[in-house]
């Protein structure tokens, strides 16, 4: 058994939406992806999935992208992220895929003992262009992911959070994700989102307060899965390093 990450697949299969346009390691992008998830993830395998899925506008337009995803191997857990235009109501898309795993406002349990949570968070506060408006939405995020979290019974101790947006400003400060995330005891953090050289670089990763931080935007990790567990994993006893 084994968990992978990896988001912003920003499929557009049926959509004219060619992702080179952003830059020549786009190019071919797709079946990047599918040549390593392919040689790596098997059926009893969990793939994470935090955002920026398919470029649709209606979960009609992602047919092709999630029957891409539905074609791969291993099980799938997903959340929302800014560009999923197509995504709907819990029950109609598990209806439409009844193979995959939505999140929102609720989580899943793995192998009976590890939970998978998740939102799609949104910018912090301190970041660059912040406003009244965003104010509004990140706390309305922090209130779905909370939902998440509290929607696990007491007794799954293991905790694996997906989130689209990192969960701090540019300067690595603390925010209320953050506060949640250690209040909850999560162990795993993943996000996506940042698509830019300088924004790799101020990125939070790594071992902070107890919990190992993700980065696992496709470009990022050059198009290829993030092994987040196998098997044989145990917790690192790294240096924590506070926010």
């Amino acid at each position: 058994m084994a968990i992978y990450g990896i988001g912003d697949l920003h499929l557009s299969i049926n959509s004219n939406k060619p992702m080179d346009i952003f830059g020549k390691k786009w190019i071919d992008h797709i079946h990047r992806i599918k040549k390593h998830w392919l040689e790596c993830v098997k059926e009893d395998d969990l793939v994470l999935i935090p955002g920026d899925i398919s470029w649709a506008s209606t979960i009609e337009e992602a047919k092709e992208d999630l029957n891409f995803i539905n074609d791969l191997t291993g099980k799938k857990v997903f959340i929302k992220g800014n560009h999923d235009y197509w995504w709907q109501s819990l029950q109609k898309m598990q209806e439409a895929y009844p193979a995959f795993h939505f999140i929102q406002n609720n989580s899943i349990v793995y192998k009976d003992t590890i939970g998978i949570c998740g939102s799609r968070g949104w910018i912090c506060p301190k970041s660059q262009g912040f406003n009244e408006s965003d104010q509004k939405i990140y706390y309305r995020e922090l209130n779905r992911l909370e939902l998440s979290l509290e929607s696990l019974s007491s007794k799954i101790k293991d905790i694996i959070l997906l989130l689209h947006y990192p969960p701090t400003n540019e300067s690595k400060e603390p925010s209320g994700f953050t506060e949640l995330i250690e209040k909850y005891k999560v162990k795993d953090v993943l996000y996506g989102h940042l698509h830019s050289e300088e924004s790799f670089n101020t990125s939070l990763q790594g071992m902070h307060n107890g919990t190992e931080y993700h980065l696992v935007s496709s470009d990022y990790l050059n198009f290829k899965l993030k092994k987040i567990r196998d098997k044989n994993h145990s917790y690192k006893q790294a240096l924590n390093k506070p926010l």
